[in-house]
């Protein structure tokens, strides 16, 4: 598990550093039907990712061991991301932040549906 929470860790720091850096229109509130397809999308790319790439080989414990290291970073350290939102994503709209608290409760919730199924 220490691997994976390491990956999850890493991840989690990349995709906050990517944020920053991105164009302040990335996440819009008053654009529902893009934030929807967002949600469906990075919802499936996790699900796939985990079912494909992160679960063969391992066993039933081991797989939810993995995805919950891997998902670790992410719920714990977002809600202080999405708690100080402004400070963290000056680059994004304070008002973004539901969005983006949203956004990595669908990721994480692609990722643990995918070890349903795992044998």
């Amino acid at each position: 598990m220490k691997r994976f929470l390491l990956i999850g860790l890493a991840l989690w720091l990349a995709g906050t550093v990517v944020l920053r850096l991105a164009p302040g229109s990335l996440l819009r509130p008053d654009r529902t039907f893009a934030t929807v397809v967002l949600y469906g999308g990075s919802f499936l790319l996790m699900f796939t990712w985990i079912r494909w790439r992160v679960l063969p080989g391992l066993g039933s414990t081991q797989a939810a061991a993995a995805v919950i290291g891997l998902v670790l970073p992410t719920l714990v350290l977002d809600a202080f991301s999405s708690a100080f939102f402004p400070a963290v994503f000056p680059n994004l709209s304070a008002n973004a932040a539901g969005i983006f608290g949203g956004w990595m409760l669908i990721c994480c919730g692609g990722a643990l549906t995918a070890v349903l199924g795992a044998r």
